[in-house]
């Protein structure tokens, strides 16, 4: 921070000396910026969030005339207020390249070009011009200082020669700002409807049926996930290349082998790496979809609620597969963006990979609940446990079951013999290597495999 705030003031003095360098005009002490300048000060006070924004907008040289020609009174609002109090969105549309004229413009709607100290203050409000387009009123209320709408809680904080500081507690947000940050939403909000020019999809070839155009590296793919994914619970080869293709912008088998690594480090998601890696080909499938640029969430179920599954939810041919595809989403979200929107929203549904369902999210207890219904419900139990950017995986305390599949369970658990009901349980791993052997034995597989006996 220190060797940041003396890059600053050298390039005061740089931008003047090139200044009087192409004017032709010696430089003096008159139109340089010295060590006493209220510009100087602003950088080693409180207000360091303020000094930066300045920087940022490219605003140094225009303040730095400003003070060489008269006195300034800048409005500096607290550092709480620039980093936790501001809304996060407008601060990252003030931040954007293509908004840099709206940021000069809210900078320098707190700066008045003239000296106004507390014993000038006006007793009444009074309107005044600032270095933005648009003027500034100062009034009194209740002997309270009042900066447009903001109260100016440190009077005469700075005080120099050429300038004087006030303290304010929140930042100072002109008109056309506001306007300019409320047209950005709208159009954003806009742009996110699909075009009605959406490529089109061959469904007999799951391929565009016109080529789409080139794109950068690293773009979202044109083709839809679920024209990317293998046909079908039994997992064929998928028509997606993989790592190393013609669009392989990520290495998606690494990234799937980072995350399951994960999941076996942070404890108590074993089961769920367990049916990724050894009875489905999820994992590779996973690995060859993020290569193609796609983004994954994984609603993750802990070892408590694996352990309650039983063989039978899993001994129906592609069950596996129906059950882990129901919970990956096919966008990147976080805990704080699914509880953001639950939160403003009520319900949101997510698409899945297990096609047609969706998973139904609401806010429940201060956090995140999956499932349509109290008894097959799940929490957001463990938040984040793995986000790379591309995969993101949120770990819950439930299996979660579209409505169809419940049915089918509840038909099943109905037709049940005597001689069922009254065999032994086994433990969840018992479970899964006794599906896993029924399987082979099926297609006469078993005699490579001795766990089997």
């Amino acid at each position: 921070m220190m060797a940041s705030r003396m890059y600053i003031v050298l390039f005061f003095v740089l931008c003047q000396l090139v200044t009087a360098a192409l004017s032709g005009k010696p430089s003096n002490a008159t139109t340089q910026i010295n060590s006493n300048s209220v510009l100087v000060a602003l950088l080693d006070s409180r207000y360091t969030e303020l000094a930066e924004l300045v920087e940022k907008a490219l605003l140094l040289q225009t303040l730095e005339e400003a003070v060489s020609n008269h006195n300034i009174t800048i409005f500096a609002p607290r550092n709480e207020a620039l980093e936790r109090e501001l809304d996060p969105e407008f601060k990252r549309f003030l931040l954007e390249p293509r908004n840099l004229r709206s940021l000069q413009t809210l900078l320098l709607h707190h700066i008045v070009p003239s000296r106004l100290s507390q014993s000038e203050w006006p007793s009444e409000l009074t309107r005044h011009t600032t270095l933005s387009t648009e003027p500034l009123h100062l009034s009194n209320l209740d002997s309270m200082k009042l900066a447009g709408n903001a109260e100016v809680v440190r009077v005469d904080d700075v005080f120099r020669p050429d300038g004087i500081i006030h303290g304010i507690s929140r930042l100072l947000i002109p008109k056309s700002v506001q306007q300019d940050f409320n047209n950005r939403r709208n159009l954003r909000a806009i742009s996110a409807v699909k075009p009605e020019g959406a490529p089109e999809v061959d469904p007999r070839t799951n391929r565009l049926k016109k080529p789409a155009p080139a794109v950068p590296a690293g773009s979202p793919p044109v083709l839809p996930i679920y024209y990317a994914m293998a046909p079908g619970p039994s997992l064929a080869p998928a028509p997606a290349p993989g790592p190393g293709g013609p669009r392989g912008h990520f290495d998606g088998e690494s990234q799937v082998k980072d995350f399951i690594h994960t999941l076996l480090q942070y404890g108590g998601y074993n089961e769920l790496a367990d049916i990724l890696v050894n009875l489905t080909s999820l994992a590779t499938e996973m690995g060859k979809l993020v290569s193609e640029g796609y983004v994954l969430t994984v609603l993750a179920p802990n070892d408590e609620a694996m352990a309650k599954l039983t063989a039978d939810q899993l001994a129906e041919p592609g069950a596996p597969e129906r059950i882990m595809y129901y919970h990956i989403v096919p966008e990147y979200q976080t805990e704080e963006s699914m509880y953001n929107s639950v939160r403003r929203f009520g319900k949101i549904r997510y698409d899945t990979l297990h096609i047609p369902h969706k998973v139904l999210a609401q806010e429940a207890d201060g956090s995140v609940k999956f499932g349509d219904d109290d008894e097959e419900s799940a929490y957001l139990f463990d938040p984040d446990i793995y986000t790379d950017g591309r995969i993101s995986v949120q770990g819950i305390d439930g299996v979660l079951f579209p409505k169809s599949d419940k049915k089918d369970s509840n038909k099943t658990e109905s037709t049940k013999t005597v001689d069922r009901l009254q065999t032994a349980p086994t433990s969840r791993r018992g479970k899964l290597l006794e599906v896993a052997c029924q399987v082979l034995e099926t297609f006469g597989q078993d005699s490579r495999f001795t766990t089997c006996h």
